[in-house]
């Protein structure tokens, strides 16, 4: 079974990488992830301080967002590409059909329901500001603290792919985003959804979306109607899912880096940061051999500071959230993303 995105060249014309991390993609996955024992190296302390401090009124979101089968698609609105605030507020305009739709699908799962779900079908205004109030304390309890971190995996991510979509490499890119996506001839094939069928985009392209807690699988909205998106797992490093600096810790100035890591590597870093580098660009700019660059990267990486991808023949090298905060540097939230 299979879910197969038929492209045309006018389809190829319109894929597009997002620019920044969705809050209502990142809120509707970390619900999934908050209901299992998956990834427990990479998510099992998140797991548990949010369980810890998450409001037993706002965990009647996770009704609605099953970690197996269907989460209802009115929880990811496109415009939250713009935005928490953007999201909450098409939220807060979705159509009453909308919610109907949604709402019958989720049922025939015999996923129990909120309460409330009946005057959320009916489009009662009380229960739409109910739901839209407890995502944003949901996103305020669960994925604000983290944000940054989120972001600066985000960017690298982004980082790896956006060489492929300034060679016009399109085909290259769909066939490399993940293992979890297969690109054959013209059609993106995406097995393990549990669902066989054809998505023809007729011109419409596609949304690629990188996503911290998407885990294992990509995922993509049921209705076909709907802006076609494909949300893939980025890559994790071994590391935790944590703050930088969350535990009052001040960052090292790069100042300091010399004496912390050594010369060449401070000088690693410095150069790398803002941007992803190969190993041959990274060795013109340090001024060493790219042999002595794939020595310290390799430190580095080991030290949880460097990301390293492969890009075709070439390995391309980001820093982690844990680097930028080495170098004292504070990732954009975007706007609109913490209220």
């Amino acid at each position: 079974m299979a879910v197969r995105m038929h492209f045309t060249d006018e389809d190829l014309a319109q894929i597009r990488l997002a620019q920044a991390p969705d809050p209502m993609w990142e809120a509707l996955l970390s619900m999934h992830t908050l209901q299992t024992a998956a990834a427990a190296a990479v998510f099992g302390g998140w797991r548990r301080t949010v369980r810890r401090r998450l409001r037993t009124h706002d965990a009647q979101l996770l009704q609605l967002a099953p970690p197996v089968g269907y989460s209802a698609d009115f929880l990811t609105p496109a415009a939250g590409a713009g935005g928490l605030d953007a999201g909450l507020s098409a939220l807060l305009s979705t159509p009453r059909r909308r919610f109907q739709h949604d709402l019958l699908e989720l049922s025939r799962t015999g996923r129990r329901l909120p309460v409330w779900a009946r005057s959320l079908a009916d489009g009662d205004k009380e229960a739409v500001t109910l739901l839209a109030r407890m995502f944003r304390s949901y996103f305020d309890t669960a994925l604000a603290p983290w944000w940054e971190g989120i972001r600066a995996r985000f960017d690298a991510e982004r980082t790896v792919h956006e060489r492929y979509l300034a060679q016009g490499d399109l085909p290259g890119l769909l066939g490399t985003l993940h293992p979890g996506l297969v690109w054959r001839g013209s059609v993106l094939v995406l097995p393990g959804l549990g669902d066989d069928r054809d998505v023809w985009l007729e011109g419409r392209g596609i949304l690629i979306l990188p996503s911290y807690f998407c885990w294992g699988a990509p995922t993509l909205l049921k209705d076909p109607g709907l802006p076609p998106v494909v949300v893939y797992p980025m890559a994790h490093d071994t590391a935790p899912c944590a703050v930088p600096g969350a535990d009052g810790a001040v960052p090292v100035r790069p100042r300091s880096l010399d004496a912390l890591v050594g010369r060449t590597r401070a000088r690693i870093l410095t150069t790398v940061a803002g941007h992803g580098l190969t190993t041959s660009e990274l060795a013109h700019g340090v001024g060493v051999a790219p042999a002595t660059v794939s020595h310290h990267a390799t430190v580095l990486r080991e030290a949880g500071l460097l990301s390293t991808r492969r890009i075709g023949g070439s390995v391309l090298h980001t820093l982690t959230p844990l680097g930028l905060a080495l170098l004292g540097e504070r990732p954009a939230l975007g706007s609109g993303l913490v209220a």
